[in-house]
């Protein structure tokens, strides 16, 4: 569309139009002279006289100049000036009754002030623009599909977690059975075991319900059947999450889009500058056509087509505008705005680059802590079974070896996450 304002504009037109009047050019009055004007020019000659002048200065007989008088009133000169008199007062009535018109006409824009160049480049940055929406929005998506894919990763694991404790509290508690049924322990003990192992089965069923619900979102971000159920890829290989040893900011603030639209936007509020500046400039146009009409004026007037061609060029120079002039500053003031705008986001993404960085490292580390303490929860809880084995502690140490062992798991499996999120979130902020 911008660039078609480049480009010549041609209309064709057509017109009929009735009218219950005619153009006279001529009063009543006039038209009634005109209509009489033999009779009147006669009323002003007296011929008789003239002959009769003649007679007496014997120049004609008064024989001949009653001849020629008669003669001259035979000839019906009073009825011809009428007839002519009438026919101009025709001619100039002219009948208006039925019009027809048509035209095409031709605009072709010389100089605008460069307001069509300035829309021109900022429609083209607006294209860009739009692309870069897109991109980001892909990306936008990508990083939710991330999310949503490893949320399942999280899930299934806390579930089989999940199973795996309430395995060893099923079993604890068919062992206390046993024992209280050889009188080596208590109800209570017995009691204890049945309630964890409840609540065991309550966090297993949460787990599998929230696996449930987060394969369907998962699959329905992927445009995949709500109810199929697929093996996730997971990748095992976390040494490679890292956080970056150096930093080259100027080419993540080259590659991020949002930076890369702020620029863009600073284009076009540049533009928007020149756009508003455009109407303080002359403006220069040309312009041609052909046009027809009916009654026809070319020769006469005639109720006939008739058509003629037409060019020229028209000028337009503003010389009090206020309105344009506030609308420039008002322009510059943006264009400062946007550019402000894109400093303040540069410094933005590089605190937030180097935020990424930081959580990155500092989720490594409690990765190796939490692996730490598994390491620690593993060794604790064979011991604690050893131990209630031979009878030395309680079904309840037992237990609190086996929600130890639990939640160091979980740990584990939240720190490996963390960090799998945490690099894709540091890749999204350096444009990767």
């Amino acid at each position: 569309m911008a660039l078609s304002e480049f480009f010549p504009r041609v209309t064709a037109s057509g017109t009929y139009l009735w009218n219950d009047k005619n153009i006279q050019l001529l009063s009543d009055s006039q038209q009634d002279h005109l209509n009489n004007l033999g009779t009147d020019a006669m009323s002003h000659v007296d011929l008789l006289s003239a002959l009769s002048l003649l007679s007496v200065i014997n120049q004609i007989s008064p024989q001949l100049g009653q001849q020629l008088t008669q003669l001259l009133s035979n000839q019906g000169l009073t009825a011809y000036l009428n007839s002519e008199g009438q026919s101009v007062t025709n001619a100039l009535n002219m009948d208006m009754t039925n019009i027809y018109a048509g035209a095409i006409t031709l605009t072709q824009p010389i100089y605008m002030g460069g307001k069509i160049r300035a829309a021109y480049k900022s429609a083209k940055l607006y294209d860009e623009m739009a692309h870069l929406q897109c991109d980001r929005e892909k990306e936008e998506q990508l990083i939710a599909v991330d999310e949503a894919f490893w949320r399942v990763v999280s899930l299934e694991h806390k579930q089989q977690l999940a199973q795996q404790y309430y395995n060893l509290l099923q079993q604890l508690s068919h062992d206390v059975d046993a024992m209280v049924e050889a009188e080596v322990a208590t109800s209570a003990d017995q009691t204890k075991v049945r309630v964890k192992l409840n609540e065991a089965e309550m966090s297993l069923t949460k787990a599998t319900n929230g696996l449930v619900l987060s394969r369907m979102l998962l699959n329905q971000m992927c445009g995949l059947p709500l109810g199929n159920v697929y093996t996730l890829a997971e990748d095992t290989a976390l040494l490679k999450y890292q956080p970056l040893d150096t930093i080259d900011m100027e080419q993540i603030l080259n590659s991020r889009r949002e930076l890369q639209m702020l620029r863009l936007g600073e284009g076009i509020a540049n533009s928007g500058v020149k756009l508003a500046a455009s109407a303080l400039l002359p403006n220069i146009v040309a312009t041609g056509g052909y046009a027809v009409t009916n009654p026809n004026f070319n020769n006469g007037y005639d109720q006939s087509f008739g058509g003629s061609l037409m060019a020229g060029v028209v000028v337009n120079v503003p010389i009090a505008h206020p309105d344009a002039i506030f609308a420039t500053k008002a322009a510059k003031h943006k264009r400062e705005t946007v550019h402000l705008q894109r400093q303040q986001a540069e410094e933005k993404v590089e605190l937030q680059v180097n935020k990424l960085n930081y959580e990155l490292g500092v989720a490594n580390q409690k990765l190796l802590q939490a692996m730490s303490a598994l390491q620690n929860a593993e060794d604790n809880l064979k011991n604690a079974n050893e131990s209630f084995a031979a009878g030395v502690i309680s079904s309840g140490d037992l237990m609190q070896a086996q929600t130890a062992w639990m939640q160091a798991q979980t740990e584990v499996i939240d720190a490996e996450i963390e960090i799998r999120m945490d690099y894709m979130y540091l890749m999204q902020a350096c444009g990767k």
